[in-house]
């Protein structure tokens, strides 16, 4: 699933393609919303908001209420941005099959240049008032990667606050938990977990400074929201060298040499809802939720 950095650099895309232009064409290929008509209606800007996007329109119309389109990525949605010349019969060309195309947008700046922006497999699309967004996205915890984060102490606080509500909360689920704090996927799960020395497993309470936990994710999704390709290591570690954990099952851990373990953890509370894999180190990573020393791989050779 795409994570919030991910999600706060298409925005960044699509603002930079679409703010200021007036739609020309609005194909939006859901039932809810397949009526709708855009058409001369302005982009004002997109934004991110944890890993829902957020394309907020200005209506032709004074006096009209401003507009908000609404759509979330989950686990394949991606946007392609086309700045070409038009035409308005050809809508297949981008990364995916035409036939999972859920919305598609053409529109003109004031200088004449055209742009047309595709969404592949987005999903709980939805087009609702501006002043409605509270009432979808209200529940969720504060953006990681919200602007004014360094400047509003409170938003650390309420992340701190929901984290520390349900104490025996295994932390790798606790983190994936938008009402907590938005933005955080499965690669930023394994990887803060393993940078916190914590087993996914463990519960909220094992660790003990959970201020440095939503420092160091406030800081990790900030230093790749630029980025194509996300790195957690300080990106000196060579060709394999981006993530500690994530994806490197079977492979050595970078700090013990011990082999990297696959494992799933499933959230007891949603019924019917699948695992998620995850990935740690059983030494780096022993203590609360880990498994047992005996079943761990042995600690690979030095090279």
């Amino acid at each position: 699933m795409p994570e919030g950095d991910t999600v706060a650099r298409q925005c960044r895309i699509l603002d930079h393609a679409l703010a200021g232009a007036v739609l020309t064409a609005c194909d939006l290929r859901v039932p809810r919303a397949a009526t709708a008509d855009l058409v001369g209606w302005t982009v004002r800007e997109v934004r991110p908001r944890g890993k829902h996007l957020l394309i907020r329109l200005v209506p032709p119309v004074p006096g009209a209420p401003p507009m908000t389109l609404h759509s979330h990525l989950m686990m394949d949605g991606i946007w392609h941005v086309d700045g070409r010349a038009l035409r308005s019969s050809d809508t297949s060309a981008g990364p995916r099959d035409p036939s999972t195309i859920r919305i598609a947008l053409e529109a003109r700046h004031e200088d004449g240049r055209e742009m047309r922006a595709i969404a592949y497999d987005v999903k709980q699309v939805k087009l609702l008032r501006t002043a409605d967004e509270e009432q979808l996205l209200g529940s969720l915890g504060p953006d990681l990667l919200d602007p004014a984060w360094d400047e509003d102490p409170f938003l650390r606080e309420r992340a701190l606050a929901n984290l520390a509500a349900e104490p025996e909360r295994p932390i790798g689920l606790a983190m994936l938990d938008q009402h907590i704090m938005a933005g955080i996927g499965n690669i930023y799960r394994s990887e803060l977990c393993f940078l916190r020395r914590l087993h996914p497993a463990a519960p909220v309470s094992a660790e003990k400074d959970p201020g440095a936990l939503v420092d160091l994710a406030h800081r990790l999704l900030e230093l790749n929201r630029d980025r194509e390709v996300r790195v957690t290591t300080g990106g000196m570690l060579g060709r394999d060298g981006d993530l500690w954990v994530y994806g490197r099952g079977g492979k050595q851990c970078r700090r013990c040499r011990t082999r990297i373990q696959r494992d799933e953890l499933a959230e007891p509370r949603l019924e019917g809802t699948e695992a998620r894999v995850l990935w740690f180190c059983p030494r780096c990573q022993a203590g609360p939720g880990a498994p047992a020393p005996s079943a761990a791989p042995r600690r690979g050779r030095r090279r």
